[in-house]
């Protein structure tokens, strides 16, 4: 891979992460500036931002976005943009570039009907069911406008990138997310409360379409010894790996979700070889018994909100708790206070829970303080055991 200087080191740390079995330091995402660009942002100058891949500082007038279609459906510049991120960072510790080809957060609803809204921050679905009498079976149709329009910047992206970095499966999304997409969230809640039985349907129908989405995709994007990489949480594995959530589940009963969602996230991570699962809000947090009882699903990530803290904080140990305890993998964000604090917070971490299932998604930093970061954790956090046990 050509931005990426010790990528078979890189894959050896993540095949163990997922085994629970990661030797040395944790897992660490340490994207950092080169020096070309550091003046951008010593000097705090604006600078164009990318959900999954960071900010482009000092982007030439030539990459830069003409309109929020042009942002995510120009495939040349797509690359282009990426190729100067790549030429201006370098990727750190377990850090590897690969590109996002993402359609918006839950792209399954558009290959089902849904019409689609380009935001220069995120991607909009419109509702379209307004009565599910009058809806048919929801099911993969590889004709779909949206489906044949994303796989084919799925596969101009990938000829464009070549072997230089990996094109990253997109957040096709699942399960009632996708019903609330299609539906809105609201309607859907009463739907849940008069018609359980029909969205129980509804949902076991979603779970039939995303192996029929998700495998084109890994069968074009997969690396050359058949690994993969999914978009926004900067995860690979060898095999089929993805990334399962549920942020609907913020609105709804542990007894409902068991009934409803359990049993096709279950189905999911068994079909897969490796499983991260997003745990979105702190209203979520109830559900985490039924999740752990899940064995295919091999890591947890939580996510406080938006604007919230970032998972460093003491107050979430009771969900890391249960994720150890269940034998899981941790995926941790860091991004609250300074780099001293990114430091401190994560050690206290480490020596909790140990090296051996722990990744951290840290912030862009610049090249110095990267190598320092990486230093500090060869130093200080090889093959801790860590108090939770």
């Amino acid at each position: 891979m050509r931005y990426k200087e010790n990528w078979d080191a890189t894959k050896v740390k993540w095949s163990n992460y997922w085994k629970h079995q990661n030797s040395g330091r944790p897992l660490l995402c340490v994207v950092a500036r080169r020096e070309e660009i550091e003046e951008y942002a010593r000097r705090g100058e604006p600078a164009d931002y990318q959900r999954s891949e960071g900010y482009y500082h000092g982007l030439p007038d030539g990459l830069a976005c003409t309109d929020s279609r042009d942002r995510y459906m120009n495939a040349e510049k797509l690359v282009e943009r990426y190729r100067y991120f790549c030429r201006t960072h370098e990727f750190l510790g377990e850090s590897f570039p690969n590109m996002n080809v993402d359609l918006g957060p839950g792209c399954m609803a558009a290959y089902l009907g849904a019409e689609v809204e380009f935001r220069d921050d995120t991607i909009w679905y419109h509702p379209f069911v307004t009565d599910w009498d009058t809806v048919g079976i929801l099911k993969f149709d590889p004709e779909a406008r949206w489906w044949k329009k994303h796989l084919e910047l799925a596969k101009r992206v990938k000829e464009l990138a070549g072997d230089d970095f990996l094109v990253s499966i997109p957040d096709i999304m699942e399960n009632v997310d996708i019903l609330a997409a299609v539906r809105g969230s609201m309607d859907l809640l009463y739907d849940l409360a008069e018609n359980p039985d029909i969205i129980a349907e509804r949902v076991r129908q979603i779970t039939e379409c995303y192996p029929s989405c998700y495998e084109p995709f890994y069968q074009l994007l997969k690396d050359e010894d058949g690994g993969s990489a999914y978009m926004v949480f900067q995860i690979w594995g060898p095999g089929r790996t993805v990334k399962l959530q549920c942020d609907f589940a913020s609105m709804i009963s542990p007894a409902h979700f068991r009934e409803l969602i359990q049993p096709s996230l279950r189905e999911q991570a068994d079909r897969y070889d490796h499983v991260l699962y997003h745990l979105d809000g702190k209203e979520c947090i109830r559900h985490m018994d039924a999740l752990m009882e899940i064995g295919g699903i091999d890591a947890l990530q939580f996510t406080s909100g938006d604007a919230g803290p970032d998972g460093t904080l003491e107050e979430w140990d009771e969900i890391y708790d249960k994720a150890a305890a269940a034998g899981k993998s941790l995926w941790i964000k860091v991004y609250s206070g300074g780099f001293e604090d990114w430091i401190a917070h994560c050690e206290r971490l480490v020596r909790r829970y140990g090296s051996d299932k722990l990744f951290f998604h840290l912030p862009e930093m610049s090249r110095e303080q990267g190598r320092e970061f990486i230093a500090y954790a060869e130093k200080n956090w090889s093959d801790v055991r860590g108090s939770f046990c």
